[in-house]
């Protein structure tokens, strides 16, 4: 079964907030599955300040953030009702991270998770986010849910 949800939800599994949270919507998830979160780009994040004030990019390293949040969402979503609001995803690792095109002031921020493997706490998830349906990164995320 596929559903969506909103920030209110997003803010009651993780405990990230501004300017960390980079998951606005929840576009559709798929328990145990898959998940498409949304990360709306705009010129006022604190970032683009000083990454590069004459030409404004988002940094790779919050690309991949956003990715592991939309993984850590679908994380959570995947435990059920064993998720307490002290749980929390530690991101353990990283591979194969690719970046194929700058992510700029306006773009909507599509992310896409696969769980690969899920073993016992810790799951391995297939990541790709794209900006009008092209693929902006990739990357395979390893992260730990400890309750």
């Amino acid at each position: 079964m596929s559903y969506a949800f909103g920030i209110e939800k997003i803010k009651k599994l993780l405990p990230h907030r501004y300017p960390m949270l980079l998951i606005d919507r929840v576009k559709d998830i798929v328990r145990g599955k898959s998940i498409v979160a949304i990360k709306n780009v705009t010129v006022n994040e604190e970032f683009f300040n000083g990454h590069f004030p004459s030409k404004p990019v988002m940094p790779g390293v919050l690309i991949v953030e956003a990715m592991a949040q939309a993984s850590g969402l679908l994380a959570l979503d995947t435990m059920g009702d064993d998720v307490t609001e002290n749980a929390l995803v530690y991101f353990l690792s990283i591979e194969n991270a690719k970046f194929r095109k700058p992510v700029e002031p306006g773009d909507v921020l599509e992310i896409h998770s696969k769980i690969l493997t899920n073993k016992s706490s810790i799951c391995k998830f297939e990541c790709e986010a794209l900006v009008d349906g092209k693929k902006v990164a990739e990357a395979t995320i390893c992260a730990k849910v400890v309750l």
